[in-house]
């Protein structure tokens, strides 16, 4: 058991050494892997789904920014911890949705479009807040590991979260 606690903290140790660096890897692994599951599984990403990639994607952006400059922390911290409480945002809002029952479901009209031909419509912020208002093809659960891919988008933003928030705290407390 000590063993397992050693490796562990070693583990967590190498992961704060490049804290940025290991964010943006991580958030952009989330996104090949759900587009891998998309080719194999022949699944499709309504427009809530493909919204929870691109903030992945910010997410995972400006981590990278922030793991080679750190002349601007308390920007990128702000646009990192920004992103990521957007990402829950998205991710609880199809959560919600999905939740909905038919007669909830037949009041939506946001997910009509993929979500590029959405912006292309409505312009880039009507686009996404149609794709916010969601619709029946968001409800779909088309994958399950004991959690479906919303649940598991708002599992990694609120870990994301958490250790970023630990991580300003830890750099307020240098000041």
């Amino acid at each position: 058991m000590s063993q397992v606690l050693h490796f562990i903290e070693k583990l967590w140790g190498i992961y704060l050494k490049r804290f940025h660096l290991n964010n943006a890897i991580l958030a952009f692994s989330i996104i090949v892997l759900a587009w891998i599951m998309d080719v194999v599984l022949a699944l499709y990403a309504c427009p809530l789904c493909i919204l929870t990639r691109y903030v992945f994607g910010a997410f995972g952006f400006f981590s990278l920014i922030a793991a080679f400059n750190n002349s601007f922390n308390l920007l990128q911290n702000l646009l990192i911890v920004g992103s990521l409480f957007f990402g829950i945002g998205v991710t609880s809002r199809q959560i919600y949705i999905q939740n909905l029952s038919s007669e909830g479901l037949t009041s939506l009209s946001g997910c009509g479009m993929p979500l590029e031909t959405t912006i292309e419509f409505y312009g880039f912020f009507g686009g996404i807040y149609r794709a916010l208002q969601g619709g029946p093809s968001c409800a779909e659960d088309g994958w399950r590991f004991i959690f479906n891919f919303a649940e598991w988008g708002l599992i990694f933003f609120l870990i994301f979260i958490f250790l970023n928030l630990l991580n300003v705290f830890k750099l307020l407390k240098k000041v």
